[in-house]
């Protein structure tokens, strides 16, 4: 029983560490960045709760200011966000008992036993996209996916851990932030 608790610690342990949101960045390499100025919102995210919606907006609102850009009615990107969950399923098995000393050694076949458990979560993805908002041609677009945590809070940090990240090396060419 205590193999079982130990494997069950180690594996949150791990599931804990992969939770930081994994970012994808691609940007057109004909976009002028140095150009843009100024964004407005064409759509904002939607399909989870208001709360988090409005910290999304906030959080690239704020990242998008830290670059020197201003929100206007007609500005010169326009922005649109997506939200989207799914689940997922994985299966851990935990193994116990003598089977090491099994097949052939000491004349045996150990017994030993096996516990699967199966883990059903969710995962989040938030989707920016950025045009150009005179030839409405895409010039940016970041993702961030990560597993849904189970509290507000922990959702407000990985949301935010997501934002940063996905524009930490915004605009294309600038140097990654420290």
């Amino acid at each position: 029983m205590k193999q079982f608790a130990l494997a069950a610690v180690m594996a949150t342990m791990l599931v804990a560490c992969a939770s930081t949101p994994t970012v994808h960045t691609d940007s057109d390499p004909s976009a002028q960045f140095a150009s843009y100025h100024t964004y407005t919102w064409l759509a904002k995210p939607e399909g989870t709760s208001p709360l988090v919606q409005q910290r999304i907006v906030d959080g690239i609102d704020a990242q998008l200011r830290a670059k020197g850009w201003t929100q206007a009615a007609d500005g010169d990107v326009s922005l649109a966000a997506h939200v989207a969950t799914s689940q997922k399923q994985s299966l851990d098995t935990f193994y116990s008992g003598g089977a090491w000393g099994g097949w052939g050694w000491r004349g045996g076949m150990g017994m030993g036993s096996a516990t699967t458990t199966v883990r059903t979560y969710d995962v989040g993805t938030l989707v920016v996209d950025m045009f150009d908002s005179k030839t409405k041609q895409a010039v940016w677009r970041g993702t961030a996916s990560g597993t849904v945590p189970s509290s507000p809070e922990k959702v407000n940090a990985s949301v935010q851990a997501g934002i940063d990240k996905m524009f930490a090396s915004f605009p294309p060419g600038s140097a990654p932030a420290k």
